[in-house]
């Protein structure tokens, strides 16, 4: 059986100087940047699948762009024209909002509302709306990130995510960290129920009632917790957890515990402690990286169903409280699912970093 050849990808010196400025666009309409990268390096004569590996995209996509390519050239890339009303706004004009948009900024503000916008251009406010709209621009939204600078992140990565893809037999493998500085708040008036059709409401402020830090491990093969509260949160407090934690954990099993680099946990107290107890393992977290250990993801429903909106006038009240949901969570466990391996999360931040960095 003959095998089906694809067709090769040649490029005139225009379309190639006119596909690297699409490239090379650190902002505006990535889905096209994109598409210019594809068939940039299906000019190279890749196969479909050896492209979307290098670039992180499917084959079948890539498969797509090089047929539009072949058949209508740079033009075929860009958006088909979808069916509606003609529109009465030329491409151009679109463009320049869009591009203005996303590559720079009004005058004394830090981003444009869509009165600037409309002002600026001579468009009126609902076309600078549709336009945002139609191309996912939300310029009043902000979001945050923040990559790990640990020179060994790959390493511990693979280290920790590797103990929760496959865990070691005879062993129990321990997730550990402390919530710490929770403060016990009461609201400074009463507290209105929730009604129909009115939610709960409450006053903005609140007066404090001192606070306590919370050591946990979570068991990641049940999903059962075990925590202490403690009035600080120093290395003599974190021994004190260890050797609850040791008392509840069968002698004939290894303990390999997930932390991070906090300074609570690098005592010479604490490097004593393990010393002198072989089973015990410990994994450590890249630093900036609080997302890999999983007992954080049970300190934020502790904090949604119980810390944020409690009303605790005093510390007693608050660890009350925290041990009343440790037992009603460890009455009955549920482990969370890990379902990303090392590799899917490393080339996750590697196609965040392609994507993402400024030009210099």
């Amino acid at each position: 059986m003959a095998t089906l050849r694809l067709k090769a990808v040649t490029l005139t010196d225009a379309e190639r100087f006119e596909l690297k400025a699409l490239a090379a666009r650190p902002k505006t309409a990535q889905a096209l940047a994109q598409r210019a990268r594809i068939i940039l390096t299906c000019a190279e004569g890749l196969e479909n699948k050896e492209v979307g590996n290098r670039l992180g995209a499917h084959p079948m996509t890539v498969g797509k762009w090089r047929r539009r390519f072949l058949v209508e050239r740079v033009e075929g890339l860009r958006d088909e024209p979808r069916p509606g009303a003609p529109r009465t706004i030329e491409d151009d004009r679109i463009e320049a909002v869009i591009t203005r948009t996303l590559e720079s900024q009004p005058e004394g503000a830090t981003h444009w509302s869509s009165r600037g916008m409309a002002r600026d251009c001579g468009l009126s406010v609902s076309t600078v709306q549709r336009i945002w709209r139609a191309f996912g621009l939300k310029p009043h939204r902000q979001e945050t990130f923040k990559l790990s600078t640990d020179p060994d992140f790959v390493a511990k990565v693979r280290d920790v995510v590797g103990l929760y893809m496959s865990p070691p037999e005879h062993a129990i493998v321990l997730c550990v960290d402390e919530k710490s500085q929770i403060q016990a708040l009461d609201r400074s008036q009463a507290v209105f129920p929730m009604r129909p059709g009115q939610p709960e409401r409450r006053s903005h402020d609140y007066t404090r009632h001192g606070t306590t830090s919370l050591f946990a491990a979570l068991d990641i093969a049940t999903g059962r917790v075990i925590g202490e509260c403690y009035p600080h949160h120093r290395a003599q407090e974190f021994r004190q957890f260890l050797d609850t934690v040791e008392a509840r954990v069968p002698q004939n099993l290894d303990v390999h515990l997930v932390w991070d680099n906090y300074a609570t946990h690098k005592t010479a107290l604490i490097r004593d402690w393990l010393a002198k107890r072989p089973r015990w393992h410990v994994h450590l977290t890249p630093t900036s990286s609080s997302w890999l250990n999983q007992v954080e993801r049970f300190f934020a429903t502790l904090t949604e169903k119980q810390i944020r909106r409690g009303v605790h006038r005093s510390v007693q009240e608050l660890e009350a409280a925290i041990t009343i949901f440790l037992n009603q969570h460890n009455a009955d466990p549920k482990p969370f699912s890990w379902v990303k391996s090392a590799d899917d999360i490393l080339a996750a931040i590697e196609r965040f970093c392609i994507y993402n960095t400024a030009p210099t």
